[in-house]
């Protein structure tokens, strides 16, 4: 159990210095482009690649909020249960997570590869955008195994800590 709770904050660490990488770049092209814009040059295709960018922070930041409990959770009524209820309906919870977060990464999974085949390019840029598809599924699917791990420490009792 502690392997797999080490593969996912690794994973998910890995995930954030990306998104970090590609949040810093985002600044730096927005600024270049302010820049720019003041001599009347602007960079062309800026908002396009905000947008893919914008994607790819959000997606890998999935699993590392929910690891580190950033997620607005509302579990008033929760808490008024036993510890062993509450441990049965995180469980539901973690497992109804990890279904549909496989089913989203999935079906984007599928959408990328429908982009890849078809060849289909940014307007502006007339750029491939079917990496940045692909990384949106590949941060839900790090959800998904953080729901995972989490719904495996559930059923075997260890609380969020790992205690």
């Amino acid at each position: 159990m502690e392997l797999l709770n080490k593969i996912n904050r690794v994973i998910n660490g890995v995930f954030m210095w990306v998104a970090g990488i590609v949040l810093a770049t985002m600044i730096i092209l927005a600024c270049a482009n302010i820049f720019c814009r003041i001599v009347w040059l602007p960079i062309r295709g800026t908002f396009e690649l905000m947008g893919y960018f914008g994607a790819v922070i959000t997606a890998f930041a999935l699993g590392y909020t929910q690891l580190k409990k950033g997620h607005i959770a509302v579990d008033i009524v929760i808490l008024g249960f036993p510890k062993k209820v509450q441990r049965i309906l995180n469980a539901i919870n973690c497992g109804t997570c990890v279904g549909f977060f496989i089913i989203v990464g999935w079906q984007i999974w599928r959408y990328a590869t429908n982009l890849w085949r078809t060849g289909e390019v940014t307007e502006t840029l007339r750029i491939i955008y079917y990496p940045f598809t692909y990384a949106v599924a590949l941060g839900c699917f790090a959800l998904a195994f953080v729901f995972l791990v989490e719904l495996l420490n559930s059923l075997v009792g260890k609380k969020e800590d790992g205690k």
